[in-house]
């Protein structure tokens, strides 16, 4: 297992978990990311469960929000970063709302990842224009 996709994983964990469930819309996005995403090549996808769980434990810690948020941020390169939030707000938009809840742990994401505001702006432009729903 890769260290990058250990945490572009905990990404997405950490924001489906941001409101206090995991929705069956973003647990598919979550595999249909890790299986249609080029950076999970050669993932494999017995570590998905592993992965989730541990994520899931350290969340449940007292300090788990910052926790979880360093070890994105101690495993992913620059390049990366952006791809992180991307990912995350895929999993936020694929229920259709992004809760309050979500939106913080986002901002938090993004100043973590020191993720510029306007690449940000433009990267949440194409999550609405991707999840768009008349």
């Amino acid at each position: 297992m890769s260290a990058h996709h250990e945490a572009l994983i905990q990404a997405m964990v950490l924001i489906s978990a941001s409101d206090g469930s995991m929705e069956d819309s973003e647990i598919a996005s979550i595999g249909r990311i890790i299986r249609d995403a080029p950076v999970f090549s050669g993932f494999d996808m017995n570590q998905l469960r592993p992965i989730t769980e541990a994520c899931a434990a350290a969340l449940s810690q007292e300090d788990g929000l910052d926790l979880i948020v360093a070890s994105i941020v101690d495993k992913l390169d620059t390049q990366l970063a952006e791809t992180a939030y991307a990912f995350a707000l895929d999993i936020a938009a694929s229920d259709g709302k992004v809760a309050p809840e979500e939106m913080s742990i986002l901002e938090m994401l993004r100043h973590s990842l020191n993720i510029d505001r306007l690449i940000a702006a433009g990267i949440e432009r194409g999550t609405r224009a991707r999840f768009y729903q008349s």
